[in-house]
């Protein structure tokens, strides 16, 4: 039996216009949209994009607590290509997590060794 759980707990991603915000607060269960002082922000379109596509792969990801200090890695090939995350460690391949900054949550997905650049940048 495989148990799939959501890869970001509370949060449905919607692509919407400012005239159906009202509509989108009457759904159900939909508390607020994310945003700051009443304005909602669009997460950016390519992570959602480049999520998306790699989630539509095999590779295999997971939920994981989000990251604010690592080394900074930039995927350049395979279904996760063009994102940056954070190297968690190595077992014969790493594993990367990749954050949404704006709704503060991350998952972990395991990359080739082949597929990774070092960014310059680190995280303090």
């Amino acid at each position: 039996m495989r148990l799939q759980l959501p890869l970001f707990p509370g949060y449905i991603f919607v692509n919407h216009s400012l005239q159906d915000r009202l509509r989108i607060l009457q759904v159900p269960g939909v508390v607020r949209l994310v945003g700051f002082n009443g304005t909602a922000i669009a997460l950016p379109a390519a992570e959602i994009e480049a999520l998306r596509a790699g989630l539509q792969s095999p590779a295999r990801a997971e939920p994981h607590p989000y990251l604010t200090a690592g080394r900074r890695v930039r995927i350049v090939r395979g279904p996760f290509e063009g994102l940056e995350g954070v190297l968690l460690r190595r077992k014969g391949h790493f594993r990367v997590v990749l954050s949404l900054d704006l709704i503060m949550r991350s998952i972990a997905v395991d990359i080739e060794t082949a597929d990774i650049a070092i960014s310059r940048e680190t995280l303090a």
